[in-house]
């Protein structure tokens, strides 16, 4: 529980908790910030609750009752927003499976945020291009790709061999997001080519979600109300 008087302040001062490094991160910053904690690498956000303005304004417009995200696939753990956005803000049950390479970053987790859930979660300290060659086939409704390496994405989840792969975790009426960098004319120009390119020759029916700083590649694009 974080005292009430942090919080507060939180909401004027962003507040240093714990900085920390690891193999994969030499730089991990977890701050308090408008009551939440963010974890921070030099150049990126890779947490922030739920707001976690990228997914948090996609689930804002998902087809719920179309698209029920019974079981996820969550690749890139950071601090758990995706898990909480889910939970917290839009009160779904779900069964989750967190895939994180960086077992620094699983511990910041459990310690700051993990605690607070109640969704069951599996997390497996892997690399995600090789955990999604394991999994079984058609498991999950929704799979998240939130992959970065500080301020890129590791040019193997770029490919279409990755993206075959992970399409095979889906069942039927699944569906997944890959979240990308808009924040510059080079981002935006990068992430388009990929959509284009590769992203929509593994799903035809894609959508390209503008969620402000970043796209939010949707493979089916019926699963958002656009217009929301």
């Amino acid at each position: 529980m974080i005292p009430r008087w942090k919080v507060l302040l939180s909401y004027l001062f962003e507040l240093h908790v714990e900085s920390a490094s690891s193999d994969y991160n030499p730089h991990l910053y977890v701050s308090l910030r408008r009551g939440r904690y963010q974890l921070s690498t030099a150049h990126a956000v890779y947490s922030f609750g739920d707001l976690y303005t990228n997914f948090a304004r996609t689930f804002r417009q998902w087809n719920w009752q179309a698209y029920p995200p019974d079981d996820v696939l969550v690749l890139g753990l950071g601090l758990g927003s995706i898990p909480v956005i889910l939970e917290q803000t839009h009160q779904r049950d779900c069964q989750l499976t967190a895939v994180e390479i960086d077992e620094e970053v699983v511990d910041l987790a459990n310690r700051y945020v993990l605690a607070g859930l109640s969704n069951p979660m599996q997390l497996i300290i892997a690399d995600a291009a090789i955990v999604v060659q394991q999994l079984p086939d058609e498991a999950y409704d929704l799979i998240c790709v939130d992959v970065f390496d500080d301020d890129t994405v590791p040019p193997v989840f770029e490919t279409l061999a990755f993206l075959e792969n992970a399409k095979c975790l889906l069942r039927p009426n699944g569906v997944l997001l890959f979240n990308r960098l808009a924040a510059t004319p080079q981002d935006r120009t990068r992430s388009q080519a990929f959509y284009t390119d590769v992203f929509r020759v593994a799903f035809p029916a894609a959508h390209c979600l503008d969620v402000g700083g970043n796209f939010m590649l949707v493979s089916e694009a019926a699963a958002v109300n656009k217009g929301s």
